[in-house]
């Protein structure tokens, strides 16, 4: 099976410059299951639970439209790889897939993919990482379309003209920052301890209302978590400012950009008086990269962040084209 599986994964992007001895922990946990032509690998809505690569056969992508209907999205051939999100998150899948031909394939377990992390297997953090990566690729184009699909804009009255010029004052706070930690869903799953080494490395700043956090197509330098107030998320095009988004207390911000290594593709500023903890680039490479526990823990939040992420901005440009 070990053989078959290396084989198999070998040409998948996913899987491309895996060493062999980190690979073999992760193959132990592919289940061979096959499906006659014609019968639905995974049906749109039903729980997702892990992921299926495609070794031999061919199969139809098709989603249920709002309205009514349904679309052919793909078509998926060997070495596809289908449901990889439902490796970081339970949720639901976004689509039904049938197969045209007979169809083999390997599933993968979500729950034996967690325990390889919990193993610190190496495989598995990189392929988290890589579809991490996925995840702020389609968030990144998601929120593109939402600019273009919203000729008449949306700013608020703080937005309109553009954002204040002043910055956020570092090293400022109006309460204790630290006891509040605990009480966010972001920590709530973190050890006493955990959250003390967290805390020692970012830094709290007070952003005030209406003032800039980052502008579209500044550097990234760090990201952020929301404390108190909220933070508001646009897109310019054609000389007009978009919303996308209000984050509020428990959600990071400015993510993407670090994970992607490029400028901020969207601006942020205070929607009101704003205190947030930054994580500087090298603590955030710290975390997103390592492999310990608090690292593991802060990855995990950020892949169910950009879920989330995902599902609400689909949910917005849905709206916008209905």
């Amino acid at each position: 099976m070990a053989q078959a599986g290396e084989k198999l994964i070998g040409g998948i992007p996913l899987f491309a410059g895996i060493e062999r001895a980190e690979l073999d922990g992760f193959l132990r946990i592919f289940q061979p299951v096959s499906f006659s032509a014609g019968a639905a690998v995974v049906r749109q809505g039903q729980p997702a639970d892990g992921a299926f690569i495609i070794e031999a056969g061919d199969a139809d992508v098709v989603t249920a439209l709002p309205g009514g209907g349904a679309a052919a999205v793909a078509t998926l051939g060997p070495g596809s790889v289908l449901g990889e999100m439902a490796l970081l998150e339970s949720g639901t899948r976004s689509a039904t897939v049938t197969a045209r031909s007979p169809v083999a394939s390997h599933f993968i377990e979500r729950d034996g993919f967690r325990m390889l992390l919990a193993q610190r297997n190496g495989a598995a953090f990189t392929i988290q990482g890589r579809i991490t990566l996925t995840l702020c690729q389609r968030l990144r184009e998601l929120n593109a379309k939402i600019v273009a699909h919203d000729p008449a804009g949306n700013a608020t009255p703080a937005m309109e003209e553009g954002v204040s010029a002043g910055g956020p004052r570092r090293g400022e706070c109006p309460f204790d920052w630290r006891r509040f930690l605990p009480v966010l869903p972001l920590f709530r799953r973190h050890a006493a301890a955990a959250i003390d080494e967290f805390a020692g490395l970012v830094h709290a700043l007070e952003l005030e209302r209406g003032h800039a956090l980052f502008r579209q197509g500044d550097p990234s330098t760090a990201c952020y978590v929301v404390i108190r107030g909220a933070i508001e998320i646009a897109g310019a095009r054609n000389g007009r400012r978009h919303r996308i988004g209000i984050l509020g207390p428990g959600r990071l911000c400015g993510t993407l950009a670090l994970i992607e290594g490029q400028p901020h593709s969207m601006s942020a500023a205070a929607r009101e008086n704003t205190v947030l903890l930054e994580i500087g680039s090298a603590a955030f490479e710290r975390l997103f990269r390592g492999k310990d526990r608090l690292a593991a823990r802060f990855q995990e939040t950020v892949n169910q962040e950009l879920l989330q992420a995902l599902s609400r901005t689909n949910n917005h440009l849905t709206r916008l084209i209905s």
